[in-house]
C-alpha cells in the first residue's frame, strides 16, 4: 500500500539514511529493527512527514506521494505514535482522544458524542478502561499506550507507526499492547512497529525488515525465521 524507495537522508557529515527501502500492506504487521543509529527513526520521520528526504520516493497505493509536513502524512492517512505518547496528562481519556479534532454542535463541544465515540472505539479495541473521565496521568503505562493507539485511529488512518510501543512496560501490560496491535491488524491497517524487543516482534509481526547503518540489511518473514538470523543481520554478522 505504502512504499519508501531509495531513501536518502545526510546531516552534515553522517549518514542518516543510505538508499533504505520500506514497503508496508494492508493487514499486515511489520517490525523495523536494527541497532541504535541504524536508521530507523529517521526512515519513520520521512514517512510520517516530521523529515524531508534528500533523496527517494514515497508512493501510496502506487502513486507518488508528496509528504513534507505531518498534516500532509495525516491527510494520506499515515499516523504515528511516539514513544513519549505525547498525551496531556491533566486531561481525561475522552479529551486526549479528540484533541485538536473536537466533535461539536452549533459551535459547543458535543460531550455526549464524544464520550459515546470513545467507548465504542475503546470496545472495539477491547480496551479495558473503568473510568474513561479520570486525568490519563492516573493510568497504567499499558493502559496509556492504548489510549494513545486509540487516539491515532479517531481519523480512520490506513497506516499505523507505533515507536517502541512496549518500551518500559511490565510483563501484563505487555501482552495488552501486543494484543491491541494484533486487532489493528485485523482492522486492515498497515502496521509500522519500530521495537528493539525480538520476543514481542516475534511475537506480534508477519515480518522484519532490519536496517544498519542507513541501509537495508535484511527482510524477513517473522514465522519462517530464526532469531539468530535476524540478530545476525542486526550486527552485521549476516554480512
Amino acid at each position: 500500500m505504502i512504499s519508501a524507495t531509495g531513501i536518502t537522508k545526510r546531516y552534515g557529515a553522517v549518514q542518516a539514511l543510505d538508499g533504505a527501502n520500506l514497503d508496508l500492506r494492508e493487514g499486515e504487521v511489520v517490525a523495523l529493527m536494527g541497532d541504535n543509529g541504524a536508521g530507523k527513526s529517521t526512515l519513520v520521520k520521512t514517512v510520517s512527514g516530521v523529515v524531508i528526504p534528500d533523496e527517494g520516493t514515497i508512493t501510496l497505493d502506487g502513486r507518488p506521494a508528496k509528504i513534507t509536513t505531518p498534516h500532509d502524512a495525516q491527510s494520506l492517512g499515515i499516523s504515528t505514535v511516539y514513544q513519549d505518547l505525547a498525551l496531556c496528562e491533566n486531561l481525561d481519556v475522552v479529551a486526549n482522544l479528540f484533541l485538536g479534532s473536537e466533535r461539536r454542535r452549533w459551535s459547543i463541544l458535543n460531550h455526549i458524542k464524544m464520550e459515546r465515540a470513545t467507548r465504542d472505539l475503546l470496545d472495539q479495541l477491547d480496551v479495558r478502561i473503568r473510568d474513561i473521565r479520570v486525568p490519563v496521568a492516573s493510568l497504567s503505562g499499558g493502559q496509556r499506550q492504548s489510549v494513545a493507539i486509540a487516539r491515532a485511529l479517531v481519523g480512520d488512518p490506513r497506516v499505523v507507526i507505533l515507536d517502541e510501543p512496549t518500551a518500559a512496560l511490565g510483563v501484563e501490560q505487555t501482552a495488552q499492547v501486543l494484543d491491541l496491535i494484533r486487532r489493528l491488524r485485523d482492522r486492515n491497517l498497515a502496521v509500522l512497529v519500530i521495537s528493539h524487543n525480538l520476543a514481542d516482534v516475534r511475537a506480534v509481526s508477519d515480518r522484519v525488515v532490519v536496517l544498519r547503518l542507513g541501509r537495508n540489511a535484511g527482510e524477513f518473514v517473522t514465522a519462517d525465521t530464526s532469531q539468530e538470523a535476524i540478530v545476525a543481520a542486526i550486527t552485521g554478522a549476516a554480512a
